[in-house]
């Protein structure tokens, strides 16, 4: 989220409760603003000496049939997402401490 994104005309709103958020606000409509990157595993993938060359092979032409499936957005997605989301007080303190929920 830039500076122009919070600026602009649009009500910010929690991402959480839905509650207006007020930029500059050091009352009521203070928030957060969090940062999500997320990406695939980076580790190259295990090859053992028990794998033969045409199981390689094999898996990798099916890993080619899988790919020519998906759209290039969903591609993109398995391997990386980048979001920003925004959190109004009450919402964010019990989010940090257990984001997953």
């Amino acid at each position: 989220m830039s500076t122009r994104e919070l600026t602009d005309d649009s009500p910010l709103l929690c991402h959480r409760c839905g509650k207006i958020l007020a930029p500059g606000s050091t009352s009521d409509g203070a928030f957060f603003v969090v940062r999500i990157e997320a990406f695939a595993d980076p580790t190259p993938p295990a090859i053992t000496g028990i794998e033969s060359l045409a199981d390689i092979e094999r898996e990798i032409d099916q890993l080619m049939d899988d790919l020519d499936e998906k759209s290039e957005r969903e591609l993109m997605d398995d391997v990386y997402r980048r979001l920003t989301i925004t959190l109004c007080r009450p919402c964010y303190h019990p989010w940090i401490d257990n984001p997953a929920e």
